[in-house]
């Protein structure tokens, strides 16, 4: 089943707030091997003035990630997440994410094509404080494979 390009375009409510924690930049920084003490040490984190740790660029996946389930969950549009492949993933960021941020999402499906017998399906999710500041807009890009 194709996905429905009837939805580009569609936006989906802002998502409950996401409570970003220290231990959990540093575990993530950790996780892929970054190890700038600015994603670590509070104090080098403030000497280069933040506020508090900072999160790697690629860290708020693991709030998008999440979010995206509205997309992929929403069974009028059709994807068939066992055959979904990820594609391409691209941030653009007005200031980094730190450690006491409550950030909440909002998901766009900017684009639906089909080529080859495969669904490819763009999606973007501004991320925002909860108070409406920006931080990040992130673009995935995912390859719903047709059928064999």
């Amino acid at each position: 089943m194709s996905l429905d390009p009837s939805y580009v375009g569609r936006t989906y409510p802002p998502t409950a707030p996401y409570q970003v924690g220290r231990e959990k930049i540093r575990e993530f920084a950790t996780a892929i091997g970054a190890a700038d003490p600015a994603h670590h040490d509070p104090e080098a984190a403030r000497a280069l003035g933040h506020p508090d740790v900072v999160a790697p660029p690629t860290f708020p996946v693991v709030i998008t990630m999440a979010a995206t389930r509205q997309i992929v969950d929403d069974p009028a549009l059709g994807v068939d997440y066992s055959r979904v492949v990820h594609g391409d993933q691209r941030f653009a960021y007005t200031r980094p994410v730190v450690a006491g941020d409550e950030l909440v999402c909002v998901n766009t499906i900017e684009d639906i094509t089909s080529r080859g017998g495969h669904d490819f399906l763009t999606t973007r999710t501004d991320v925002s404080t909860a108070a409406g500041e920006p931080v990040v807009a992130v673009w995935s890009k995912l390859v719903v494979r047709g059928e064999a």
